[in-house]
């Protein structure tokens, strides 16, 4: 009986293990939306539009980084743009540095720790949680 009640407490303890995991998960999961949506509306307020998507704000941030203001770009030119702005959102987890710049004025960055090996869902959301901090740490936005 004693291992009875032993086993049926350990399985209430992993459920509610998996519960409180799942609750976190949610919680963060809706900070991460709410403070996203703080982004978008930043971009609102500046510029009188939202970016649709990610890649649309990688890509401001990509402009922003380059340092020469607006330009008409290649499409090619725009995948940089998205690039470097991909590791230099990620540099704030200490996925990447940057290593210079070239005669250009583009800037090059190196892997320096690899990334997890995420879900696309899980990929978009981590790229999100750094874009914010990038926001927060590089433009003083209080979200």
């Amino acid at each position: 009986m004693k291992n009875k009640v032993e086993e049926i407490a350990s399985l209430l303890q992993v459920g509610m293990d998996s519960l409180t995991e799942i609750m976190t998960k949610n919680t963060d999961s809706q900070l991460l939306d709410a403070q996203w949506k703080q982004v978008l509306d930043f971009f609102k307020q500046r510029i009188g539009k939202k970016p649709s998507d990610l890649k649309g704000v990688l890509f401001l941030i990509g402009i922003q980084e380059l340092g020469k203001g607006p330009e008409t770009f290649s499409k090619e030119q725009k995948q940089d743009l998205i690039h470097i702005a991909t590791c230099k959102v990620l540099s704030k987890g200490g996925f990447y540095t940057l290593i210079g710049t070239d005669e250009e004025g583009w800037p090059h960055w190196e892997l320096v720790k690899k990334l997890p090996p995420f879900d696309l869902f899980s990929q978009e959301n981590l790229l999100k949680h750094y874009v914010i901090t990038y926001f927060k740490e590089e433009l003083g936005l209080h979200i």
